[in-house]
């Protein structure tokens, strides 16, 4: 393999100007480096024989023709619909608003204001397992998320089947 990677920079001419004297020398001398060399060497005069073909003059133009004659997806303002983007948003919103009015729903309003306490509550007596625990938060979490995938199923089916009319 190395004698194939030298006699290609031999023969194209990028070998190093020291090491060519050695490898002119090892042509002549050994005989298998000479086989090689001039199998490398036919093989670069037939490739040298061949010419490359240049495309016709109306490529180009034929590519591009063919390009239009396919659908081509339209611009990003024309198939997002802005009212989906806004339910989802408006799902997520909803979804965190609920959890907040939740979450201040379980503190104790009636300690006072103690020493080391944020703004009188005593963020250390908020009971978090009663929010994350409730088997109605959970089913409600759990309704939302299906209803809002199955709201986004139906949407992108409307939107395949009005595609495919176009088409």
């Amino acid at each position: 393999m190395d004698i194939e990677i030298k006699l290609w920079e031999y023969i194209d001419g990028l070998a190093d100007p020291l090491e060519q004297p050695a490898i002119e020398k090892l042509i002549k001398e050994n005989s298998e480096w000479r086989a090689k060399y001039h199998e490398l060497l036919d093989l670069h005069q037939s490739i040298d024989l061949v010419e490359l073909e240049a495309p016709s003059m109306r490529f180009t133009k034929n590519v591009m023709d063919e390009i239009a004659r396919h659908h081509i997806a339209p611009a990003t303002k024309e198939y997002i619909n802005k009212k989906v983007i806004w339910g989802i948003a408006a799902f997520f919103i909803t979804i965190i608003v609920s959890f907040v009015v939740y979450g201040i729903s379980q503190v104790d309003w009636s300690v006072g204001n103690a020493e080391g306490t944020l703004g009188g509550v005593d963020l250390a007596q908020v009971d978090y397992s009663k929010m994350f625990n409730n088997t109605f938060v959970n089913i409600f979490i759990m309704l939302n998320i299906v209803l809002g995938l199955m709201l986004f199923d139906r949407y992108l089916s409307d939107r395949k089947s009005k595609y495919l009319k176009e088409a």
